[in-house]
């Protein structure tokens, strides 16, 4: 069966609507037959009238317009879906949208945070001047193959990025030709900065090891040869050598205490520690110390108790530490004072002072790093071993408590210990 054509559908319609009509012409041409007109005249008159009501009723059948063409992908492609703006911009790292041409149609909050609002439409390198990424982003777009590279900033504070570009895939229809790329920006500064204190803390570690066996060597070598059959000079060496001993064996407790520290970080301990009596038993420990340097150590205490929840022995450490080196490195100030506050409804505080040379400003901030030494020869003419704040700090990170330090230069250092 033939399928009817809209124009035929029409017709039909409009017959329908005018059947009334229609039907009136029938019977006014019955009606000139009955009054003795001839039949085909009556004929002719029906066909007549009826082709005129047509004429009238039927409208022009006009060829539907085909359907205009929407490009659906452009308005995907000027600005992005809503669905994919909310996506990236609550990804935690930097990511930017590039056109064909390398202008930026998109980036989200982590890039606006990490390298400021940039123009949308404007081209990438009025954001990103790096040589490395505007090369990379070239390649990309004339190759359509991704690329990635390292790249640093040093302003406004030492950054390093993976930065990868990658060409978006819009599919078999894209027939505009229109082409997106992705260009996104993975931070290892952490990585990085945690490598570097890896392969800093090897480094120093074996060359903290190395020296005493040097020296351990060439006095044995010495004993054994020139030395054989003097005993004075066996006796000066043999001195030399326990020291080196002890300092090597200090060194490795120290190791130790740091790697049974870092096991057990994220445990904070529970039990209540007296601190009134730990520091009148840390300061009776080190009197001979402090004798033996001319220093005087002062504790101001509270009345009453004042605990905190901490590990004893560790907590023992942490101030042990802290006076020992007030007494080596402020000895010149002939007196160390340790004040306990513990005030109620405010934090317990232990500040111990010496009133030594002082640490220069941009010492401070790193005082607490393995094998940092304002001082190298000082610090080994002293005995240190360059762990005793780096202990410090994990002990007081494990407590949950900060360590605050203040120095002036000419006029001493305090430590504060705030649980």
């Amino acid at each position: 069966m033939e399928e009817e054509t809209p124009w035929t559908r029409s017709l039909m319609a409009r017959i329908r609507q005018e059947s009334f009509v229609l039907l009136a012409a029938v019977a006014i041409a019955l009606i000139a037959i009955t009054a003795g007109m001839n039949a085909w005249g009556a004929l002719g008159l029906l066909l007549v009238m009826a082709a005129a009501v047509l004429w009238y009723a039927v409208p022009a059948v006009v060829a539907p317009e085909p359907p205009s063409v929407v490009d659906t992908e452009a308005p995907v492609r000027r600005s992005l879906l809503p669905e994919v703006s909310a996506t990236l911009s609550a990804l935690d790292i930097p990511v930017m949208v590039l056109s064909g041409d390398a202008s930026v149609l998109f980036q989200n909050r982590a890039a606006e945070k990490a390298f400021g609002e940039v123009v949308l439409g404007a081209h990438i390198s009025a954001r990103l001047r790096s040589p490395g990424i505007l090369d990379m982003v070239g390649e990309t777009i004339a190759t359509n193959a991704p690329n990635q590279i390292e790249h640093s900033e040093r302003l406004p504070s030492e950054r390093v990025y993976i930065v990868r570009s990658s060409p978006v895939d819009l599919g078999p229809d894209d027939s505009a030709g229109e082409r997106l790329f992705v260009l996104s920006f993975r931070d290892i500064s952490e990585v990085r900065r945690i490598d570097r204190m890896r392969s800093d803390f090897v480094a120093n570690a074996s060359h903290e090891l190395r020296t005493p066996l040097a020296s351990l060597r060439g006095f044995i070598e010495t004993i054994q040869g020139p030395a054989k059959n003097d005993l004075k000079a066996q006796e000066r060496f043999l001195g030399i050598m326990f020291d080196q001993t002890t300092r090597m064996s200090r060194l490795v407790d120290d190791l130790l205490s740091l790697s049974r520290l870092e096991l057990k970080s994220h445990i904070a301990p529970d039990e209540k520690v007296d601190l009134v009596p730990l520091l009148g038993h840390v300061r009776d420990s080190l009197l001979p110390l402090a004798r033996d340097v001319g220093v005087e150590i002062g504790l101001h205490l509270p009345e009453g108790k004042a605990e905190v929840l901490g590990d004893r022995d560790e907590l023992v450490q942490v101030f042990e530490n802290l006076m020992e080196n007030a007494c080596k490195y402020g000895q010149e100030g002939k007196t160390v004072d340790v004040f306990l506050k513990a005030g109620q409804g405010e934090p317990v505080e232990v500040t111990v002072v010496d009133r030594g040379p002082g640490i220069p400003a941009e010492h401070v901030p790193r005082l607490t790093e393995r094998f940092y030494r304002v001082n190298i020869e000082d610090s080994r003419s002293k005995k240190g071993t360059g762990l005793g704040l780096a202990i410090v700090k994990h002990i007081l990170t494990r407590h949950r408590a900060r360590l605050i330090v203040k120095s002036e230069v000419g006029k001493g250092t305090s430590f504060t210990v705030r649980f």
